[in-house]
């Protein structure tokens, strides 16, 4: 059953553990769980107050203005906002009903489990073949050759870009087009394994063809991995997320949620006015 989207208005629920270090944890908790969650670069608010979940195997596109907070709130589900100097995170983020900032939780773990994909194509200045073999290898996966080539081979399947490079997994990443290289780099972050796939603006520098294609790959990977995804593009969000949240910036230009649903109600029926205004272009 889906766990969609809940929103708690700042005020915490009760009954999540904190002591749980089992990442594998089954149970009824939402797959991602933000509680009182803050951002402040060198004492600056980014976003406060973030209170959001996330359901299991459901693209959720979280939309807003520029300067609204979205990239902030994305890297706070990985810890990636830990490798930005100043940075400094408040409240709490739940995977699995686990305290991904818990002094005992390893961070590189957690990005292991909790992928991203930016907003530009970032190939490392390797082959094909090891760029999606890179996190297999930086993360200790004990591998034969023959299963090494495989979880490679199928990466790159999911990510549909195998029958396009499947003859030369040798040669180097740059000699793709931008948008295989956008795919290139899903796979990458699906030969892990991961449960969780973050992209930020993944089509921002392609053209329409590479963007429909990673649509399409996003729709066919939902039911294996719950996927959020940043994007300005308010035609994408309609055609491929499941639940929309919005985020504007307030008088301080401090980011926060204003409202979340599934995504036809807040692309038809917006309860918030800002909503309707951004939607229809008249405000962003």
């Amino acid at each position: 059953m889906s766990l969609g989207i809940k929103t708690y208005n700042g005020i915490l629920e009760k009954g999540v553990a904190e002591d749980k270090q089992d990442l594998n944890i089954e149970s009824g908790y939402p797959i991602i769980e933000a509680k009182s969650l803050s951002v402040e670069y060198w004492g600056k608010p980014a976003i406060e107050d973030i209170n959001i979940s996330f359901g299991r195997n459901e693209i959720t596109a979280i939309i807003g203005p520029s300067g609204c907070g979205k990239s902030t709130l994305l890297r706070s589900i990985n810890r990636m906002n830990d490798l930005i100097p100043g940075a400094q995170v408040h409240g709490r983020v739940y995977f699995n009903g686990v305290d991904i900032y818990s002094k005992d939780v390893d961070p590189v773990l957690i990005r292991s489990r909790i992928g991203m994909v930016f907003q530009r194509p970032n190939p490392f200045p390797f082959s094909i073949f090891d760029n999606v073999a890179f996190g297999l290898r930086v993360n200790g996966f004990k591998l034969s050759r023959e299963e090494l080539y495989q979880k490679v081979k199928d990466a790159l399947i999911k990510a549909a870009l195998w029958d396009e490079v499947k003859d030369r997994l040798d040669r180097h990443a740059y000699s793709l087009s931008g948008g295989q290289q956008q795919r290139l780099c899903i796979a990458r972050a699906l030969a892990v394994d991961p449960e969780v796939l973050l992209l930020d603006e993944p089509t921002v520098s392609l053209d329409p063809i590479s963007t429909a294609k990673i649509e399409s790959l996003l729709r066919s990977i939902k039911n294996e991995y719950t996927i959020i995804l940043v994007t300005h593009n308010m035609l994408q969000a309609a055609r491929v997320s499941d639940y929309t949240v919005v985020m504007m910036p307030d008088e301080r230009m401090v980011g926060r949620i204003i409202e979340a649903g599934p995504t036809k109600e807040i692309f038809t029926n917006p309860k918030d006015k800002r909503t309707e205004d951004y939607i229809s272009g008249r405000i962003g």
